[in-house]
C-alpha cells in the first residue's frame, strides 16, 4: 500500500510547519519560482539527481555495510528503490506515518507527510570499500567486477582529511527543494538499512553553488563570486557523452557501469574570515572574474569564453597566472570537463569561534583519473584560491546507470 503525502494533513502539521517555516522560506528565496509539486521519475536511463535542474537543498550521506551477506545487500538495495521511488513521486514509505497497525512502528516517520515532493531525486553510489574492504576482503564476491578507476583518491596537498568524513561502501545524495523532503528520505532509507547498513557521515547543502540547466542562473557560492558558470549542462548532450557518462568500452571488467557515472565529493572548508578581509581587487585576481557579474577579467559578459593569452599594458596576463579560473580551464588538462553539483555548507562554528563553513563539492565525471585527479593537483600546486581553502573530507563512488523497469539499483552489478 503506498500513501500520498498530501493526504496525510492532521495535527502533526503545525508541529512540522512551525519548525521548518524560516527555513522554507529562506529556500524559497531562489533564482525564480519553484513548483513545490514536481516530481521527478526515479526510472530511467540514467538516474536522476545528475542532469536534473539542480534542486536548492541537499542531504548527502555515505554508509559503510555492517553485513557480510550478498542476499541481505541486494535485499537492501530492492528495499531502498521501493522506498526510494515512493518518496521521489510524494508518497509515504509503505504503510505510510498513520496507515500500519497502532501497535507496531510506522513504515514512514512521517516529518514529510503534508509536504509536496518538492522535486526530490535520489541518486545512489558505490564506494572502493564494497567491492574489497579495507582488510582486503571480498565481502560480496565482487572484487572481479570493481572498475579499474574506482580507488581512493589520492592525498592532494593542501588536505587535512577527516577519516569520519571520507569514504564509504554506498552513498545517496538527497537533493530536492524543501530541506525537510530530503532529510526525510535519508532518515528513512537510514531507517530501512538498520542492521545491515550504518551511517558514516553525512552533509547538509543549501544554495546551489551551479547550475546544470541553461534555463537556471548561475548561483553564487560563500566568498560571493558566481560559481559553475562553464559547467556541462544537461543540455549538452555530447559534451555529457564526453566528460559524464561511463562508455561500455571504457573498461571491459565493469560493463555494469555503462550509462552510469563516478561521483567525486568534497567537504571544502572556507576560510570565510580571512577571505571577507581581502581587498576587491585581489579577491576578483584569485578567482579570475569579476564579483558583480562574473563575466572573466578578460572582458566580455559571464558566458564570455576567457582569453587566458591576453595582457594588461604592463605586460602581464589581465587574468593572472594563479588564478582559479586560468588554473582549472579545459584548455590546461586535454579538454576535460566535469558536471558540478555543488552546495554551500554552515555547519555552526569550529573550535576557533569561526564559520565551520564551505563548500561540499559534488562532481560527476566519466573518469576520475582524467577529469578530477589533474584538475585538482593542479589546484593544490598553483591555484591562488588554496590559501583559503582545506579539504577535510573526500570520497569517490561508482554510481551505476539509471534503474529500468522491475530492476532495484545496482542491478547490473550483481547480476
Amino acid at each position: 500500500m503506498t500513501v500520498s503525502r498530501r493526504s496525510l494533513f492532521g495535527g502533526g502539521a503545525a508541529l512540522v510547519a512551525g519548525g521548518v517555516a524560516l527555513d522554507r522560506a529562506v529556500a524559497s528565496l531562489g533564482p525564480g519560482p519553484v513548483d513545490a509539486g514536481r516530481t521527478h521519475a526515479f526510472r530511467g536511463a540514467h538516474q536522476a539527481g545528475i542532469v536534473t535542474p539542480a534542486q536548492d537543498r541537499l542531504h548527502f550521506a555515505a554508509f559503510d555495510v555492517v553485513t557480510d551477506s550478498r542476499a541481505e545487500l541486494v535485499d537492501l538495495l530492492r528495499r531502498w528503490t521501493s522506498a526510494a521511488e515512493q518518496m521521489t513521486g510524494g508518497r509515504a514509505v509503505g504503510s505510510g506515518a498513520v496507515g500500519g497497525a497502532p501497535d507496531l512502528p510506522p513504515d514512514d516517520t512521517g516529518e514529510a507527510m503534508d509536504l509536496p515532493p518538492a522535486g526530490l531525486t535520489l541518486t545512489f553510489g558505490f564506494g572502493p570499500s564494497l567491492f574489497r574492504d579495507g582488510d582486503g576482503r571480498d565481502r560480496f564476491g565482487l572484487a572481479d567486477r570493481r572498475p579499474a578507476a574506482l580507488r581512493d583518491l589520492p592525498h592532494f596537498p593542501g588536505d587535512d582529511l577527516d577519516p569520519t568524513r571520507s569514504g564509504g561502501d554506498l552513498c545517496v545524495q538527497a537533493c530536492a527543494d524543501d530541506p525537510q523532503v530530503a532529510v526525510h528520505a535519508v532518515r528513512n532509507l537510514a531507517r530501512i538499512g538498520f542492521g545491515s547498513v550504518s551511517v558514516r557521515w553525512s552533509q547538509l547543502g543549501f544554495g546551489r553553488t551551479s547550475t546544470t540547466s541553461t534555463a537556471q542562473s548561475t548561483p553564487r557560492n560563500l566568498f560571493g563570486f558566481k560559481d559553475g558558470t562553464a559547467n556541462v549542462k544537461a543540455e549538452e548532450t555530447t559534451a555529457l557523452d564526453d566528460h559524464v557518462w561511463v562508455r561500455s568500452g571504457d573498461d571491459p571488467s565493469a560493463g555494469w557501469l555503462a550509462g552510469g557515472s563516478y561521483l567525486v565529493a568534497r567537504r571544502i572548508a572556507m576560510a570565510i574570515e580571512v577571505w571577507d578581509r581581502q581587498p576587491l581587487a585581489d579577491q576578483q585576481a584569485f578567482v579570475g572574474r569579476t564579483k558583480a557579474t562574473g563575466a572573466p577579467l578578460s572582458g566580455g559578459e559571464e558566458m564570455t569564453e576567457p582569453d587566458l593569452e591576453r595582457t594588461g599594458g604592463d605586460g602581464r596576463p589581465v587574468i593572472p597566472a594563479d588564478a582559479h579560473v586560468r588554473v582549472v580551464h579545459p584548455s590546461r588538462h586535454g579538454g576535460a570537463r566535469m558536471l558540478r553539483r555543488g552546495y554551500n555548507f554552515v555547519d555552526g562554528s569550529n573550535a576557533l569561534g569561526g564559520l565551520d563553513a564551505g563548500l561540499f563539492f559534488v562532481a560527476y565525471l566519466r573518469d576520475p583519473g582524467t577529469h578530477f585527479v589533474p584538475v585538482q593537483l593542479a589546484m593544490s600546486r598553483d591555484d591562488a584560491l588554496m590559501e583559503y581553502l582545506r579539504v577535510t573530507g573526500s570520497a569517490l563512488f561508482a554510481v551505476p546507470p539509471g534503474i529500468g523497469p522491475g530492476e532495484h539499483v545496482g542491478q547490473s552489478l550483481f547480476t
